[in-house]
């Protein structure tokens, strides 16, 4: 088994979007992160502007382009909001990007230093799947809030946050056949290991269906299944976000709570549209999962999803796409010990999208 590259975790998550100012607002109003760092016009940028916001160890940099010619701009046009950066904390961005490029990793950044009067920080980038690249974040000698070049951004609305506290997985979408290439990517060039993988026997409805390999380092701290369509009577949620995001790309971030009910609960006051789990799906859940902590009465007032695996259980939701295309969206993930991803909840979540895909009339 390769050893993967050491990888400490999840750095950040850089979304480009049309509208930087309001897309920081929505993160902050509907999903309760705070405010960190800003840069843009007023730090010397000229053809971007970005909002950093953080809940607990998870942090969101929005990017909104300034000018048309702006590779931001470009980016949005063809894909609209989107992840574009899946950045790693790593303890040497240099050798990292020397040890995946030399494993044939397409080269995005030479590795650069950045400074100021907190320190330093190297970086350094490839491409993966699409138009989407991982940054390697060397950041030992930098005590600032996020990067060389931010300032601290300190608005007076900063409402409180949600309960969410790390990224749990970022599930990628790619086109047909092209799985078994995205996952040997990781494979071979992050030394990444193959977690579980699920078949269209495994994942299909009357309609669609998908294929999946869940990609993982040696920690578990990074968890990347990757999607391909498979054949179904109709077009599947993965040819639907393909179209509309115009190729592969990130269908979601999994984003971990300890109190779900909790959190569910004030993301759905503060206006998240969560998928529609209709409540026969609790009728046969008991028998399914077997024994639980939680009420099933108030989970099914909530309508979280519950599967289980040799390990635990665990308990899960997923948003509805949170941009005007019916492409990225979020799950919040509570783990009672399992190390799944909710593989027994497909079905209800696939005839739920399904749902939703009719009234689009995609489906």
């Amino acid at each position: 088994m390769a050893k993967s590259l050491p990888i400490n975790g999840t750095d950040y998550v850089e979304f480009y979007v049309g509208n930087a100012k309001q897309a920081a607002h929505f993160y902050q109003s509907a999903f309760g992160f705070q405010p960190v760092a800003y840069a843009g016009l007023e730090t010397g940028l000229k053809d971007r502007v970005s909002y950093v916001l953080r809940q607990d160890k998870i942090t969101f940099v929005l990017t909104g382009a300034l000018t048309p010619d702006s590779p931001v701009a470009e980016h949005h046009k063809l894909h609209g909001d989107g992840v574009k950066v899946i950045a790693f904390w790593v303890d040497d961005a240099r050798k990292s990007f020397e040890e995946t490029t030399a494993k044939g990793a397409k080269a995005y950044k030479e590795p650069y230093t950045e400074s100021d009067e907190n320190g330093d920080v190297v970086l350094s980038g490839i491409h993966t799947y699409g138009d989407t690249v991982h940054i390697f974040v060397e950041r030992k000698n930098y005590k600032g809030d996020f990067l060389p070049g931010f300032v601290k951004w300190e608005p007076e609305y900063q409402p409180v946050d949600t309960g969410l506290i790390y990224v749990d997985h970022i599930v990628g979408n790619v086109g047909w056949e092209k799985m078994d290439t995205v996952a040997n990517f990781y494979r071979d060039v992050m030394g990444f290991n193959q977690l579980i993988s699920f078949d269209d026997k495994d994942i299909s409805t009357e309609y669609t269906a998908l294929k999946s390999k869940v990609m993982a380092n040696d920690n578990m701290r990074i968890k990347f299944p990757i999607n391909e369509p498979a054949k179904g009577k109709m077009k599947s949620q993965i040819e639907e976000y393909l179209d509309f995001y115009m190729g592969p790309g990130p269908q979601h971030v999994a984003v971990a709570t300890d109190d779900i009910v909790k959190t569910i609960s004030a993301l759905r006051d503060r206006g998240v549209d969560f998928l529609f789990v209709p409540d026969t799906y609790y009728d046969s859940v008991t028998e399914r999962v077997g024994e639980i902590e939680e009420d099933i009465e108030v989970l099914k007032k909530h309508k979280i999803l519950i599967d289980k695996d040799d390990k635990g259980y665990l308990l899960q939701l997923f948003t509805k796409p949170v941009e005007d295309r019916p492409t990225f969206f979020f799950e919040i993930i509570q783990r009672k010990g399992a190390e799944s991803f909710g593989k027994g909840n497909f079905q209800a979540l696939f005839e739920s999208i399904e749902h939703e895909q009719r009234l689009r009339g995609t489906l």
